[in-house]
């Protein structure tokens, strides 16, 4: 019987979804029993054009040569999965998208400015492909991946986690950092994946793992500015890590454009 192919790419990004996915220790090694690893370069196997089962992304696309790179992963792929916040929703590098001086920033970082081959918009994935399943995190939770690839494997829909990660923090038995320390914590409007491990430490969330279901931004919003944060302020928590997630993006603009007056 022909075992299942699977491969993982690289776009922009720092790795660290990679890197994840690596470190889920023995579950890696049942998952190396139960499918073929034709792509994965931070593992040793590299065959970028080979064709396969199931395509997870790491990465935001940012440079033309990616666009080609990603419509050549969609024709080679049964699916494709997105994994992690560059990928799913932009990540950190679409944070350059926000004010509108890509050329300015080249020019004022680089001496040579010239040979930076990036687009104007650093952009999720689904931007130029179609998805078929979206996996959240800066970076993802190497158990979660390996759990997405079971269920995909036996042709089931992966669960896919929405509910705030409050639900996980009274789960854990974690003490509520807003309303304890007064910490500005996104916990209300994230979903849960990380397993609350920021406010487990005492420290409030960042939203790593993006927009959870319903969530209700511009109460977040509120209650930040109760708790005097600036709009600039307010304005990055939505934005730092998944900037061009549905619901963070329109809120974080909201409060740009009220400290700023950018239109």
């Amino acid at each position: 019987m022909t075992r299942p192919t699977i491969a993982v790419h690289k776009f922009s990004s720092c790795d660290g979804c990679q890197l994840a996915f690596l470190n889920a220790g023995e579950d890696l090694l049942e998952l190396a029993g139960l499918v073929d690893i034709r792509h994965f370069l931070e593992a040793g196997v590299a065959d970028e054009d080979a064709g396969v089962d199931i395509a997870f992304v790491e990465g935001s696309i940012s440079t033309a040569e990616e666009v080609e790179r990603i419509r050549r992963v969609r024709a080679n792929s049964g699916m494709v999965v997105t994994l992690g916040a560059c990928a799913t929703a932009g990540g950190l590098q679409a944070l350059r998208n926000l004010d509108g001086r890509n050329d300015a920033w080249k020019q004022a970082v680089y001496a040579q400015p010239e040979f930076i081959g990036t687009l104007e918009h650093a952009e999720p994935v689904a931007a130029h492909i179609d998805v078929d399943f979206a996996l959240w995190g800066c970076p993802v939770n190497g158990r979660q991946v390996l759990a997405a690839v079971r269920q995909l494997l036996f042709g089931v829909t992966p669960l896919d986690p929405r509910d705030k990660l409050c639900h996980e923090c009274k789960r854990q038995h974690a003490v509520c950092v807003m309303v304890a320390d007064g910490r500005p914590c996104m916990g209300p409007v994230t979903r849960t994946g990380c397993g609350a491990l920021c406010p487990r430490f005492g420290r409030d969330c960042y939203a790593c793992f993006g927009p959870a279901e319903n969530a209700n931004t511009a109460a977040m919003g509120a209650r930040l500015d109760g708790l005097g944060l600036p709009p600039a302020d307010i304005a990055r928590r939505f934005l730092f890590i998944n900037s061009h997630a549905p619901g963070f993006l329109e809120a974080g603009r909201k409060h740009y454009r009220s400290d700023f007056g950018d239109d």
